[in-house]
């Protein structure tokens, strides 16, 4: 897969609710780092990813991806509230992200997100 392929693949697996898939995508010594929390592991992010995100009514609206060094990508988009669980808020941008990854070997090694008020 390439490494635009694998990117979009994690969006997908997340907007999906596919926790296994995701899991797949990211290299056991995974660490994601933002403003507000770091998570120091693959399972640390799997696991809150599944259980503990404030919201799972959302979609990843990708709208830029740029090659980095090496494998690196970085993505930029918006976070849009779907109507899955009834959101009075359905379609509308909850914020715009940059996401810059580190990719080695066909997997996800670490992440960088950068959110307004983050």
């Amino acid at each position: 897969m390439t490494p635009e392929g694998l990117v979009r693949e994690y969006y997908a697996a997340i907007d999906d609710g596919d926790y296994d898939a995701l899991r797949d995508l990211l290299h056991p010594d995974f660490t994601q780092e933002r403003g507000d929390r770091t998570f120091a592991s693959r399972d640390e992010f799997v696991s809150f990813m599944r259980d503990d995100r404030p919201r799972h009514d959302t979609r990843h609206d990708v709208e830029t991806v740029y090659d980095g060094p090496n494998e690196g990508q970085a993505v930029a988009g918006t976070l849009v509230a779907t109507d899955d669980a009834g959101a009075e808020d359905a379609g509308a941008v909850l914020f715009a992200f940059l996401d810059v990854f580190e990719i080695q070997h066909g997997s996800i090694v670490g992440l960088r997100t950068f959110v307004d008020g983050l």
